[in-house]
């Protein structure tokens, strides 16, 4: 297949940085502090590992602590694993890769138990058994809460206070991770396996400026890039830093055109302190909360869902967020609304205790006004393209979390599916690692342990970046729209930056942009999250992957990969067929 092509911004392979002027040494790196991070931490030193674990900021602010539903598993004995694989694979819209869906929806209920085992108080009934809910997408209740709608702060404690309590996890907060370090070897570049990162402590931390960690594998776990988007569910450090560093290294990245955009964020009136404009990060509004009974209604009260889909407020999400992006496209709105006045104060105030926070903290109390939401960025089903074990193209680089595609979301996430496969796939790599380590190698005398070599854009690139995402490359998308954002993303390419950390991240923005423009653009139809104005339908010629990577002298390269291809450590062995067909995007 002969993909269609948009001019997008060269892209560093190496980012602009000095050269390490400390290190230190260790097992393994994890990338990463969210629920993939720590369960992958803590089953590897149950396999007798000495573990770096590198966070951006503290420990608890990535996206897991954000997670308000749940996670889907089946724990309900008249609920079948079946049943859990087939609704996730009706929401990936043929996409997900059936043994990768039956990994998790087997493995994930033994590794929620496992979590109750470390200490996570999830709600139960009186009886004590599982207080199950239901969410989007999900024909059966099997998503398990912690405090009503506190999902992820409980699982993140739970991990957290793991962690803390074991002395040879040693943990690096404020630390930005910038390259992987690779050995010498007979890979592109004369590059071999990973064998260490290189990194910024920010200011809190207890080492100053640029080092470096070696160690025999590396995990990354960096959760995902909604800040790539002007309006997002994620936290502030969701800048794609670990998806951008694969691909400087040479790794193959997969589906960066299915960003999930959550359908229900609630919509805040713009801040007179912020200069009139929005926050970037939007508070969740649950889909658990139409779980429950809350409607969708448009500015006359109408409910606007019903007749577009069988399950109405519960279709998946990407059904439910064109629901409401259609509505706002007539109306001129910036929101709509969910109505959940029926359910009673009492009920919310118990059953949704932050939704009900965050509303009050806006000026809105959901027991007597509509609340107002609309969709935006939330979850990113794309990313480093790993096998079944962690294993993404470059041998010692393993992947989980929101930053991987394991291929279990396809063109779409089921709801509450992000969690289970962090602590599914988390696992799988802790036991791959265990079963063997390489020796320390050395990296390779170039490159980010040469330093200096790099290049970065100018932090004043980030905000323009976002507005063009979101209104080219958000939730609609057109060929128009699509090159209409490459050429603003061409011109902020030019804009040099110094090696500092606002310019590092505005980097990782422009190169997950870039890639996921260059994604959404040659996929010609619309599918999953993907949802193409001038090809509106799915068509399965296209029933395939599109396969992302920066080529040496810095080209960003796109390949076709058919279904069944399996990945196998960047060999090419009997239906492992990945990146045959490179085309530089031009």
């Amino acid at each position: 297949m002969r993909l269609p092509t948009v001019e997008l911004p060269s892209l560093p392979g190496l980012l602009a940085a000095p050269a390490p002027g400390w290190v230190e040494n260790t097992d393994v790196i994890v990338v990463g502090s969210g629920v993939a991070g720590l369960t992958a931490a803590l089953q590897l030193r149950e396999a007798g590992l000495h573990v770096t674990v590198v966070t951006k900021v503290n420990i608890d602010d990535g996206s897991t602590r954000w997670a308000q539903g749940g996670i889907a598993a089946v724990l309900d004995p008249l609920d079948t694993p079946q049943a859990h694989a087939r609704d996730t694979e009706i929401a990936g819209v043929g996409l997900c890769d059936p043994q990768a869906v039956r990994v998790l929806v087997e493995e994930g209920p033994a590794r929620v138990r496992e979590l109750t085992r470390l200490g996570a108080e999830f709600d139960r009934h009186p009886d004590g058994s599982w207080m199950l809910t239901r969410e989007g997408g999900h024909r059966a209740d099997r998503i398990v809460h912690a405090g009503g709608d506190a999902t992820g702060a409980e699982v993140q404690r739970a991990l957290h206070a793991a962690v803390r309590r074991d002395p040879w996890i040693r943990l690096v907060e404020h630390a930005l991770v910038l390259d992987l370090l690779r050995a010498p070897g007979d890979g592109p570049g004369g590059l071999g396996p990973a064998c260490g990162i290189t990194l910024h402590v920010l200011g809190e931390g207890s080492e100053d400026g640029v080092g470096a960690i070696l160690a025999r594998a590396v995990v990354l776990a960096t959760g995902g890039m909604g800040q790539v988007f002007a309006a997002t569910t994620n936290p502030a450090v969701s800048t794609g830093d670990g998806i951008a560093l694969a691909m400087r290294a040479g790794a193959a990245v997969t589906d960066l055109e299915f960003v999930q955009f959550h359908p229900t964020a609630l919509i805040a009136p713009p801040d007179p302190a912020a200069g009139g404009v929005r926050r970037a990060q939007q508070p969740l509004v649950s889909e658990a909360l139409r779980g429950e009974g809350a409607h969708l209604v448009d500015a006359d009260g109408k409910r606007f869902m019903l007749g577009r889909h069988e399950l109405a407020e519960l279709a998946p999400r990407d059904v439910v967020a064109k629901g409401i992006h259609r509505v706002l496209l007539e109306s001129g709105s910036d929101h709509v609304h969910l109505d959940a006045r029926h359910l009673g104060g009492e009920f919310l105030a118990r059953r949704f205790p932050t939704i009900v926070a965050s509303c009050r903290a806006i000026g809105v109390d959901p027991a007597v006004d509509l609340i107002p939401v609309a969709p935006a960025a939330h979850y990113a089903s794309g990313g480093v393209r790993t096998d079944l074990l962690g294993r993404t193209s470059i041998p010692g680089l393993y992947a989980c979390g929101e930053v991987a595609c394991t291929g279990v979301h396809g063109a779409n996430r089921l709801a509450s599916n992000s969690l289970l496969e962090g602590l599914v796939f988390a696992r799988r790599i802790a036991d791959e690692v265990a079963r063997g380590l390489p020796e320390q190698a050395q990296p390779a005398a170039t490159g980010a342990w040469a330093g200096g070599a790099g290049r970065v854009v100018s932090p004043e690139i980030r905000e323009p970046l976002q507005r063009a995402m979101t209104r080219g490359a958000g939730v609609l998308r057109s060929a128009g729209s699509l090159a209409g954002t490459a050429g603003v993303l061409m011109e902020l390419g030019r804009r040099p930056g110094s090696a500092a950390t606002a310019s590092w991240e505005a980097t990782n923005l422009l190169t997950v942009a870039s890639a996921l423009v260059a994604a959404a653009y040659a996929r010609q139809e619309t599918r999953g999250c993907h949802w193409r104005e001038d090809f509106p339908a799915a068509e399965d010629r296209w029933r395939g992957h599109l396969v992302t990577s920066i080529a040496p002298g810095d080209r960003l390269c796109q390949g076709w990969e058919e279904p069944g291809d399996r990945l196998c450590q960047g060999r090419e062995e009997p239906g492992d067929r990945l990146c045959q067909r490179w085309e530089e995007l031009r």
